[in-house]
Parts: C-alpha cells; structure tokens; sequence
C-alpha cells in the first residue's frame, strides 16, 4: 500500500503539542537505563507463534462474561440451586424417602424436587446463554492483520494472538492491547477515543516512537522483528512501563504509545500496532470483575424464614417423637390387637427409645409441609413473567434505536423496589455529549436571549404559584416544553405588579448552536459600542483549539474534528457570527472573515507560534499566534472557576493585569446567572506580545518542552505559566451541555423518591461539576465540598502519609462543618478526585469518608478508574447495608455494575460492555424512572405479599397435619388423602399466588409517577419486615386452630347424614381440606387490590377445580380413590352440615383479617389506602385541587433535583424582589 492516506493529514502535530506529544530524541543509553523491575512480559514481534508455547504461552484474545461454561454449569448451577436452604430439606427428604420409614413414596418426594430444581437451572441456562451469544458477538469482530511476507486479511478477535501486527481503520475498536507503530499522519500521531475505558469524550492524542515511522505500510513489515519488555498485566489504565528492542537499540515506552482495548480510532484513517496483551490480560479486562452470583435481600431474608419454620417444624418432630416413644412405651403391651410381642424395631415397646428416633425421622417428613417446596418454583415463574412485562413494556421502548428494557436476569426483580442508593456514570449515561452555545458576555455584556431548562422550568413554577394553582414536576408535565413554535414567552406577573419575561429558544436547527440575539447575529455586531472586542472574542473562539476542518463535499460547508465538544460547538458559533475556521497547516490556521451578510468573506492567516494545551492541572489553553500585521498575540480560555479544597478560585481572572479588569464584575456577576441557569462557562482573554518579550520566553520553552526527565511536565507548566500574566479580559461563554432527553426529569422524580444519586466519572473535575450543574445534582447556593490532595514535595513515604493526613483533616472539618449547620434549606455536595479516592478507600480512612458522603446531598467522584467505581459501589454497599444500583453504558461501568446490588447497563452506540455484564438493560436513562418507581414498587410488593402468603397457606395446611397427629396418639397418620396433599400446592393454590404476583397493583402506573413517595415502602422494607411476617404466620397458625378443632369438635358426636352415619377418617378430612382451599383462597382475594379476569378465573377456578377433582376422583375406582368413594356425590354433598361447616370455618379464618385492614384503612392508612380511596370515589377528577395538595405531600424531601433547584430559584427571587419592595417603600416615603 502506497502512503496515499497521508495526503490530507500531512501534519507534524508533534511541533504544536507542547506537554504530551514530545519523543525522546534518541534511544536510551547505559546511564540511564529503563527500569523494569518486577517487569517479565516479553513480546516477539511479527511472531506470534512464539507466545503460544512454554514458557511463555500467553491467554488467547477470547473473553467470556458467562457464568457458566459446558463443563462448570452442572456442578455450579446445583451448587446454586442447594445454597437455598429448603432446596436443602427436601433433597434430605428425598433420601429419607428411600427408607422403610417414609410415610411418602419416593417418587411423590422426588419428583417435585426434581421438577423445581430442573425448572429454575433451565432458566439459569437460558440466561447465560443470552450471555455467551453476546460475547461470541464480540469475539466474531474482525480486524485486519499481518499473515506474512507484507500481507495483511481480516481475523476475528478471538484469534489474535500476542505478538501479532494489526491495522486499524478509522472509527474501529482495538481489539487487544496495542503498541503503536505508526499511523496515517507521517509523525505518527494519532486520535483515541477512551470513552468505554474513563468515560471522557474528549480525544486522546498518541503518538508512535520515532524509529517505528517507516513502518507506514503493509510491505514495510515484510521483515519487521523486534522484542518489547514491559510490566505484566494489570489494571492500571494510566501507566505502562516498557523497553522497545529494535535493530539493536532500546527505546522507552510510555503510555502514550499505547492503545487499550475497548478504545476507538478517531480523525486518523488507519493504524499499524503490535499486540501487547490479550482477552483477560488487557487493562480493560483486568478492571472487570468475575460476573457474581447475586441474591435479593428478599430472598435472603426467606432463607432465614425457613430456618425458623424449619426450627418449628423439628420441635413438633420431637414433640410427636417423644409422644410415640411414651406411647409406645406404656400403651403398646396394652393394645393386643397390635400383636406387641410380634413387633419390629419401628413398634417395638422395649426398645421405645429407637422407635421415637425413628418416628423423628417420618415426622419430619410427614410435616414438611410446613417449608413450601413450591414457593421457589412458583417465584421463579412469577419472576419471569415479571421480566417479561418489564421486557414488553412500551414505555421504556425506545423508538430511535428500536431497543427496549430487557430484564437479563430475573432473580432481582424485587430488588428495584428497594434501591437506596443510584451510582450513575456521566458520559453517554447521563449525557448524549452534545454541547449548544446558548449564552456568551462580551465587554461587560451580556448577549442571548435563550433561556436554559433551569430558567424555564423555574419561570412556569413561579407562574402557577402565581395563579395560586401550584402544580408539580410530574412525568406528564414537562415544565421545559413549550407547546408554541418559534420563540415561546413565559411572563410572570409577580407581586407588586412586577413581569418577568423568560423566552424560549426555537429547537436549534444548527447542531452545537442554540444562540438568538439580534443584537450580534447577522453582522449586527459591528453596531455595537465595543465592536472590537467582540472581534476579539469571536476570534479567540476560531483560533484557540486544535480541531481539524473537514471539507463537506455535499453542502460545501466544513465540519469540525474536535477534541472535546465543547470547542466543536465554539468553532460552529464562530462559523455563524462570520468567522469560519477552514484550514490548518503545519504553521498557520486560517479563518474567513465576513463582517455582514452582503460582504464576501475575507481569508485571513494566523501563523501559530506555540500551543498550550488544556489539561485538568491548568483548566486552561493557550495559542500564540501572529496576525497578517505581524502583531503577536496570546489568546487563552479557560475555566471561570477551579476548586482547591473547599475554596472556589478563578483561573482567568487572577492573571489579568491590572488594566485588563475593566470588565471583571460585570462579567463575574454573568457568568455566575450562568451557572444559577445551569450553563458551563469559560472566560476569555488576551494579552499583546513584544517581539522580544516572545523570543526570551520562547527559549526557555523550547528548553523546557525538550527536557527529558520526570520534572518536565512541572518545567512547562512554570514557563507556560510565565507568559499567561497579565492578560486582559474579553468575555466568557455560556454552553449548554446536552443531557439525554427525560434526564432531570427523571433525576427529579428518583429524588423526589426518596433515592440517592452519586456521580462516578473518569471525566475532568470542572466537566462532572458542569454535568452536576445541567441535571440538578448541584445548583447555585449548595455548599461544594472538594477534597483533594496537596501538593508536596517531600519524599515518597513521606509525602504518602502527609496526603493522608491532610485528606483525613479535611474530611473531618467537611463532617464537623454539615453536622453544625443549622439552615434547613442548606445543601452540601461533595466532589473528590481519583487520587484523592484512592487514599479515602483505605481501610483507615473510608468510614468517615462513607460517613461524610452519606450526610451531603449529592456526591460527585471524578477522575476515577473502573476498579474505584467498583470499590466505591463496595464501599456504599456494605458501608450503609442498603440496595445500591450502579448504571452505566461502557466498558469503564462494567466492574461498578457486577459489585452493584443491582447493574443496569445502557445499550447505547458505544459497544455492549455494559449491557452484557448487567442485570437490567435500557436504551436511555430516563427509563430508570419507570423501571424503579413503577416496575420496581410492584414487583417488591407482589414478590413480598406472595412470599407472606405462601408461608401463611402452607403453616394453616402443615399444623392441622401435627394437630390431628397428637389427637391420634401420635400415630404418624395423614387426616388427608395422598392426592390431597399432592394436589394442594401444586394445582390447588398455586395459580391464585402466582397471579398475585405477576398481576397484582395497589397503584396504577400514572400514579406511581404521581406519587413517588410511594416508592419509599420499599426501601423501608414496610411489607417485608419481621412485624408483618409474623403477623402472616400468627394468622396461619389462627386458621390451622379454626380449621382442626371446629371440625372435629362439629363432627366428633354427630350424625352428619340423614341415615344418622357419623363421619370417618376420611369424611372429616376432606371436609377439613375443602375449608382449607375456601379459607386460603378467599385469603388471597381480600389480599388483593387490583383484579383482572385472571385473577378471578385463578381463584375461583382454583375452588371450583377441587369439587371438579373430588367429584372424578369419588367415581374412581375403589382401588384408586380407596375410602374417598363417591364421598363427594352420596356421602358429603347430600349433607347439610358439610356445607354449614364450610361457610362457617371460612367466615371465621378470615374475618380478623378482614377485621384488621378495615381498621388499618380507617385509622391509620398507609399512603397507598389513601390513593386507593381518591381514586375510588373519583376525587381526583371532582376536586382537583385536593388531588394536587395530595400530589405535593406525596414526594420525599429534597436537595437535589429539579423541583429542589427551582425551589431554590424562586426562594432567590422573591427575595430580590422583597428587597426591591422594601427599597421602593422607602422612596414612596421619603
């Protein structure tokens, strides 16, 4: 291949990049050697066979994500399966069962087991399949690689091997670890988007050694052979510590010569790279963690049910024990009848003692109804129905990309009803990385008449507070929409007669510009009385940045190949006001200038004379340039404002000159009504340069930027620093960072839910403070906390232990400082950087770090790796012992959604990392408002009244089995028929629970998102708790007394037939069952709020279905049906008391339940009683101001969030207004 991709890119990027794109000069020499202690990796490459063989012998590039593989899921998948502790018991039953002293077949015992176990491994097996087709998905990516002797053909992933010679194209994932050869450009710089790995949208710029350049195409590496030692495999994303052998030299590596997997190629059209570590051993892949096995607290908290019915169940076993071997002992010589000489082991009244033992092993079997082996199963059905429902789910489908939610694992369905607390990636989770310039102020003025979500959503506020109709932030009311096209006006009549005029901006047509304002569109400018300094300032924005322009053939427009999206959407916003950035060379940029529209456009030059990049130190950048008059100017932009400890400074503005502050406070108070509208902000300035000013300081920069050496980056930063002083102020911007649609909405609603919300980014400090600021995780007036480290310049133990020390000083003060604030309204936020984290995680330090997090408003976490997004979910998981939920959409997420208590992955356009390591999945965050507070609430409350209600049917079943044991001597005899009990959880009472579960609503889902202080019955954990528990088993243990003993005391001395028969064994027994399914039945139907055909098919049907089955059953034959005969037709239907007996035992079992929730709705009603009562009289449409006053009770307490934000502005304005009253009052009177 020629070098015809080089054409257009034939830049030396390298001579304007001053901090990160400097190579070494040469190769190393003996003094100062690399250091590669504890460094044994060695790459062979154009060899990879090498590294498939001992000692070597280096991992394939396969990954897999599963949990199981063909030969682990037997093994692990029953291990899964018998950690349930009933699962257990029955597996020790079904053993028993093959002894003589079973009172169950063995097949009855195994049979059930063996269908519930297969069932719900099955269902393992479904969904980790799922799993393994995704990462054969990825694994199938190909890639173009070296064969031999110069030529390269595609391979898929899973097929590289180390050593081996990609080439990437553009816009492609690398597929492994990489060594960069060379690139498209001819000093082998190259773009990288790092998004899957640190969650920044900003490109990463690499570079390739020097001695690698030749290697710029497929012949060159015909020959090509050299060996790099490097680290092993680790996790470190930001550090890589390697020596490069080539034609006898060694050269150093660093990180910027490597590219990690999961990251892609950007605004380079092709990359050679050499393979340095594959599938597990990438960085990536050393972040993620195993995929856990994950288990609700619900079902948790079941197993500890199960202990105590469990612990139950065996002191009735030694009760009905030790009775048989009393009775055995003293009342077997005396039964003649039972031939006690003639007698085994089992009978035997001189060895009583081994009786009772044996007895203790059939009453445990004979009361194992007591522990419901179908209340597993039946979840297990009732979850993936809830799955499906969730799956199917309209209004979580997202019509754009055509995906819908999808519950990839069913086992946490109820755990969305009980989150405490969200960790959210920023980048492509909460934004869609789309900056609009909206704002700007230049000279001391202000332009735009846009106004941001903030300002619109408070401008509506204050109008229906106006009209005295409050109205809430509801998911069907959208306060930043307006109906009306073009420019919509919102006018606020306040107190006093004072209007207050809020505009609307059209949708922008033009991507990254949202600005409207006559007085500087159309060449209008030129009118103003600073007209020069807007020259200035629209300059500053298209000269200032190292985007690239790209010729757009079609429109003949250009568009912009920038490093962040904030300098795309200044370089768009120059474009409009006539400044058109068009071409970039080595040297020089050049900008079209067109002062009205009826000028043509004048080509003007700027010879670039240094760049000084941006970086999370300086938070800013600088271009020098020389204009076509030969003047030499510095223009910079930067932040407004960085935060050092909990001190807010400028960055701008403590480098102007004392001349340049004409502007400031005008300019200060803008960009502050910025911020309180939610915008990001920069601060523009210059400064004029001397031509020998320039050459002194541009000596020492050249001697600095060649330094080779780890002080040289502190060298530039000192001389950079030199020369950006003294500036003069022009303006500053106002951008509107896009969130994804519905995200402050929905951010609302979870705080108005009750849920904490923490941000975890890899992105810069100032950009997660903006994104804080866009979504209403922060606002104007919330007191940031920022911890971060100092620097020291001590030695390395030493200034490890001083970082510390300094670190635990500050969280304390933070403590002491919320703690001690009094101000009800007061909010604090707290923002802490990757390295300051990494000392706030240790065993030491994290309590009261935890301590400090928990007590502010909203935690924002910058800066850092996947493994700290890991183990701060860890850490807010075990520290506060609540439902955590992390979500996020890359790669970075996946180690923080797998520690979650609960991972949602966003299956957005960047790869499915997170989608396949998740739990849930969704297209856009603003499904998380539906999938918590509606699905969430429901399935926390069908799963916990379904668990209640089995343990609650199976006590009321179980207990009359030992009631009538005792009442027979302790025989070991059933009341009931085998069939009966066989039939009862199986058909007779399954499919009205299981419609409880999958069906059941106390609220619709409109009022769910009405009323999200609902959702707090999950977390409070208010229909699973110990007193509600125990209140179902009180209430079986109730109905088993009802059911046994107004039985047999009716039918004990009675003739219950017109013939005058009294009943038998088997009369008083189906009797005692048919009461059961009435009682248990009608239990489920008071239980239930909300009724569809289903459910009344299900438990009436369930009824109807046992007269059905006694009826067949009795017309068996007698060898079958045994003493059950026709019991139904000619012993039991005839008679009347059979009938009486059935009303009155089920009238009696559930009128105190019934009793108990008319006074629980009466007297102290829960919150979903009372919706329940509105809605049924239809209040809510008769008196719609009593619905609204409910609708304002019904949300949690907040700091953070829409509804808080606007809160805050209005707070602010009345204010000034009230000051603007007082000092018009005071006019009027003097």
């Amino acid at each position: 291949m020629a070098r015809t991709g080089r054409l257009r890119e034939r830049l030396r990027w390298s001579k304007l990049y001053s901090f990160s794109c400097v190579r070494p000069s040469g190769p190393l020499d003996n003094e100062a050697s690399y250091s590669l202690q504890g460094c044994s990796r060695i790459v062979y490459c154009n060899q990879p066979r090498v590294h498939r063989k001992k000692p070597l012998k280096y991992p394939t590039n396969y990954i897999s994500t599963t949990r199981y593989n063909v030969i682990t899921f037997l093994p692990k998948a029953i291990f899964e399966q018998f950690r349930r502790v009933a699962n257990l018991y029955f597996l020790l039953a079904a053993i028993l069962s093959l002894t003589p002293v079973t009172p169950f077949s063995a097949v009855s015992m195994i049979a059930p087991l063996a269908f519930v176990v297969g069932l719900s491994m099955a269902k393992e097996a479904l969904e980790d399949w799922r799993r393994f087709m995704q990462d054969m998905e990825v694994n199938s990516r190909k890639v173009s690689i070296h064969k031999g002797d110069g030529r390269f053909g595609y391979k898929h992933w899973q097929k590289i091997r180390v050593g081996d010679v990609v080439k990437v194209e553009k816009d492609q994932f690398f597929p492994a670890d990489l060594l960069l050869l060379s690139s498209s450009y001819e000093d082998g710089i190259c773009y990288v988007e790092t998004m899957n790995l640190d969650g920044e949208t900003n490109l990463k710029v690499k570079r390739c050694l020097e001695v690698t350049l030749p290697l710029d195409d497929d012949e060159a590496f015909k020959d090509f052979g050299a060996v790099i030692r490097c680290e092993d495999p680790n996790p470190n994303l930001y550090t890589f510590v390697g020596n490069f052998e080539y034609e006898r030299q060694v050269y150093p590596l660093d990180p910027t010569q490597i590219l990690l997997r999961d990251s892609k190629l950007r605004n380079t059209s092709y990359v050679y790279g050499v393979v340095i570590f594959t599938g597990h051993d990438s960085k990536v892949m050393q972040n993620a963690t195993k995929s856990p096995s994950k288990r609700s607290k619900i079902e948790k908290k079941m197993d500890k049910i199960i202990y105590i019915l469990f612990t139950l169940l065996v002191l009735i076993s030694l009760i009905s024990s030790i009775g048989f071997a009393v009775k055995t002992k003293f009342g077997m010589p005396k039964w003649w009848y039972l031939q006690p000489q003639n007698t085994t082991n089992l009978y035997d009244p001189s060895k009583a003692t081994l009786a009772g033992i044996f007895h203790l092993v059939t009453a445990l079997i004979l009361y194992g109804y007591l522990i419901p082996i179908s209340l597993y199963v039946s979840i297990e059905v009732v979850k993936v129905l809830q799955a499906m429902f969730i799956n199917q789910d309209l209004h979580m489908y997202d019509e754009e990309t055509g995906i819908p939610a999808q519950a990839r694992t069913s086992n946490l369905n109820e755990e969305l009803g009980q989150v405490d607390t969200i960790l959210s990636d920023k980048t492509g989770t909460l934004t869609c990385n789309q900056m609009d310039f909206l704002k700007c102020s230049i000279a001391g003025v202000s332009y735009g008449v846009g106004s941001s979500e903030v300002e619109m959503a408070a401008a509506k506020q204050m109008a229906s507070e106006a009209s005295n109709a409050p109205e809430q932030l509801s998911s069907s009311q959208d306060f930043w929409e307006d109906s009306g096209g073009g420019f919509g006006s919102s006018e606020i009549e306040l107190e006093s007669g004072i209007n207050c005029t809020v505009e609307k901006p059209q949708k922008p047509r033009i991507k990254g510009f949202s600005f409207a304002d006559d007085r500087l569109m159309h060449g209008n400018w030129t009118k103003e009385p600073n007209a020069g300094t807007i020259l200035l300032f629209f300059r500053i924005l298209a000269l200032c940045h190292t985007a690239i322009p790209e010729l757009n053939e079609e429109t003949g427009g250009f568009t912009y190949e920038a490093e962040s999206p904030d300098e795309g959407a200044f370089l768009v916003t120059a474009r409009e006001f006539g400044f058109e950035f068009c071409k970039r060379t080595q040297s020089s940029v050049f900008v079209r200038e067109r002062y009205s529209s009826s000028e043509n456009p004048v080509e003007r030059e700027f010879k670039i004379l240094n760049l000084l990049e941006f970086n999370s130190k300086r938070k800013r950048m600088s271009v020098i340039v020389r204009d076509e008059s030969g003047q030499i100017n510095l223009l910079c932009k930067g932040a407004d404002r960085q935060y050092l400890f909990h001190e807010p400074s400028s960055v701008i503005f403590e480098r102007l000159s004392k001349n340049g502050r004409m502007y400031e406070n005008d300019t200060s108070k803008h960009l502050n009504e910025y911020g309180e509208a939610g915008l990001r902000t920069l601060a523009l300035a210059y400064r004029v340069l001397e031509e020998s000013e320039y050459s002194a300081w541009n000596t020492e920069f050249i001697k600095a930027k060649t330094t080779i050496g780890p002080d040289r980056e502190a060298q530039l930063e000192r001389v950079s620093d030199m020369i950006e002083r003294d500036l003069f102020l022009v303006g500053a911007t106002a951008v509107e960072d896009k969130l994804q649609k519905g995200v402050p909405q929905c951010i609302d609603k979870l705080a108005q839910a009750g849920l904490k919300i923490w941000v975890l980014t890899g992105d810069k400090m100032e950009t997660a403070i903006n994104i804080g600021f866009a979504c209403s995780l922060l606002r104007q007036g919330m007191k940031q906390i920022c911890i971060s480290t100092m620097n020291s310049d001590l030695v390395t133990r030493d200034a490890k232990k001083a970082a510390k020390e300094n670190i635990l000083m500050q969280i304390t003060n933070a403590t002491q400082m919320v703690k001690l604030e009094r101000d009800p309204h007061a909010a604090f936020a707290l923002i802490i950087d990757g390295k300051t984290l990494s000392h706030a995680l240790e065993d030491d330090m994290k309590n009261q770090f935890l301590s400090l997090a928990v007590g502010c408003a909203s935690v924002i976490c910058c800066r850092v790796s996947p493994k700290q997004k890991a183990l701060v979910t860890r850490l807010v998981k075990e520290g506060t012992g609540k439902t955590t939920l992390a979500i996020g959409d890359g790669a970075n997420d996946v180690g923080m959604i797998q520690e979650a208590d609960i991972g949602v992955g966003i299956s957005g356009v960047e790869g499915m990392q997170a989608v396949m390591a998740s739990d849930f999945s969704i297209a856009q965050f603003r499904f998380l408002e539906r999938l918590l507070v509606v699905h969430g609430h429901w399935c926390y409350k069908r799963i916990a009244q379904m668990i209640c209600y089995f343990f609650y049917k199976n006590i009321a079943f179980g207990l009359t089995l030992f009631y009538f044991e005792a009442y027979t001597g302790f025989s070991g005899q059933s009341v009931y028929d085998d069939w009966y009990m066989l039939l009862f959880n199986v058909i007779l009472t399954s499919l009205p629970v299981i419609s409880l579960g999958v069906f059941e609503q106390d609220v619709s889902s409109e009022v769910c998102l009405q009323f999200p202080a609902l959702y707090q019955q999950g977390p409070k954990n208010l229909f699973f708790d110990w007193y509600r528990i125990f209140g179902w088993m009180g209430n079986g243990l109730y109905s088993s007394l009802i059911i046994f003993f107004l039985n047999i005391n009716i039918f004990y001395d009675q003739a219950f037939r017109a013939g005058g028969q009294t009943a038998d064994m088997a009369a008083v027994g189906t009797t005692m069952f048919t009461c059961i399914i009435w009682a248990v039945n009608m239990q489920i139907a008071l239980t239930m709020s909300h009724f569809t055909w289903i459910q009344h098919l299900f438990v009436w049907g369930s009824i109807a279905t046992w007269y059905v089955f006694l009826v067949a059953y009795g017309m068996s034959s007698p060898l079958i049906s045994g003493n059950a005969y026709q019991i139904l037709l000619e012993a039991l239907g005839p008679a009347p008391l059979y009938w009486v007996v059935t009303l009155l035992v089920t009238a009696s079992c559930n009128i105190p339940y019934l009793a108990h929730i008319s006074f629980q709705r009466a007297l102290n009603p829960l919150d979903h009683h009372v919706i329940q009562e509105i809605k049924y009289y239809k209040k809510d449409l008769e008196d719609q101001r009593m619905w609204k006053r409910e609708r304002s009770k019904a949300r949690q307490e907040t700091k953070i969030g829409f509804t808080a934000r606007v809160d805050a502005k209005i707070r602010h304005l009345k204010g000034k207004l009230q000051k603007k009253s007082s000092t018009f009052s005071i006019q009027m009177a003097s």
